[in-house]
């Protein structure tokens, strides 16, 4: 791909369905990228993969709401969120996708 839109948000808040709006093939999409996170020992090749195989990437904000005790989940969770940062340096255009809402926060939406 040569361009990548990031799109961020809360659970639930209409990030895949607004994806859908920007990229009619699905197999162009990745919703997943958090989970991916959870195991990889290098984030920045994922993120290199993710921003070079698909035109869409959603990720959901994490660190929001209470701190896991368990060490595996925090773990998981901060991988997300450095996930979601370095798809964020890479992605032409980055959006913020709230109660279904977009928000425009780096570049710019193609026409």
């Amino acid at each position: 791909m040569d361009a990548v839109i990031l799109i961020t948000g809360p659970l639930y808040s209409g990030k895949t369905d607004y994806a859908r709006t920007l990229c009619p093939n699905p197999a162009q999409i990745c919703t997943d990228a958090q989970t991916l996170a959870a195991d990889c020992p290098d984030l920045e090749a994922l993120a290199d993969h993710l921003a070079g195989q698909y035109a869409v990437v959603t990720v959901t904000e994490v660190g929001g709401g209470v701190v896991p005790t368990d060490p595996a989940q925090r773990a998981a969770r901060e991988a997300a969120g450095r996930l979601g940062c370095l798809l964020a340096a890479r992605a032409n255009t980055v959006v913020r996708v709230f109660c279904g809402l977009p928000l425009v926060l780096k570049g710019d939406l193609p026409q």
